[in-house]
């Protein structure tokens, strides 16, 4: 079928993909501009895998304090070039990045940070809470695992449901601004401050 110039712009505006892409993923989705969408996520989403490798030495810090000032964050997100640090889709996500941590309070950036004796702490207090239960001797370790599983997505920033919107996690997030901006990039570090966070209550 024919694809008229409004849609194609309709769906650049919308995914900020190029315009043949655009063309093309309409002609595929005969005129369905929400199946146009999900054709061009996919292909971008394998797009970013292949960028993955790439060095980034270019970036932002980024950051966000909670209305009232009792929460600040700074974050750290790097790109290949100062030239899509400066754009305002680079910006939006540095922004994004830092109000999602000031919500949702991650620990660490990906579950390879989290230190081995830290996992293994919870593993053990699994495994006493399960066998405390009565469960089977033999479906323990599965108890264990799923249950370590589920705090570490928890507590690992790239795994958590984005703050904005929670069907899709803030790896999701990254693989579309990926794909959108055709760099790698990459969420290096960040520092969350809660006022009193730490201090005794006297």
């Amino acid at each position: 079928m024919a694809v008229g110039a409004k849609e194609v712009k309709e769906l650049r505006n919308r995914t900020g993909a190029g315009i043949m892409d655009c063309k093309g993923a309409l002609t595929e989705a005969g005129g369905d501009m929400d199946k146009a969408i999900e054709i061009l996520r996919t292909r971008g989403l394998a797009k970013a895998a292949k960028k993955a490798g790439r060095i980034v030495s270019e970036g932002l810090v980024g950051s966000y304090i909670h209305a009232g000032g009792k929460i600040g964050v700074l974050v750290e997100v790097n790109c290949e070039t100062d030239f899509v640090a400066k754009t305002d889709d680079f910006k939006q996500f540095v922004k994004d990045v830092a109000m999602h941590i000031a919500a949702s309070s991650p620990q660490y950036v990906k579950r390879e940070e989290v230190p081995e004796e830290i996992k293994e702490k919870e593993k053990k207090i699994y495994a006493t809470q399960a066998k405390e239960s009565g469960k089977p001797e033999k479906i323990i370790d599965k108890i264990v695992t799923g249950k370590l599983d589920k705090y570490l997505s928890e507590i690992c920033l790239l795994e958590q449901p984005f703050i904005k919107d929670p069907d899709k996690t803030v790896q999701g997030l990254l693989q579309e601004t990926i794909a959108k901006l055709g760099e790698n990039i990459s969420i290096r570090r960040f520092v969350r401050y809660q006022l009193c966070e730490g201090l005794e209550d006297e």
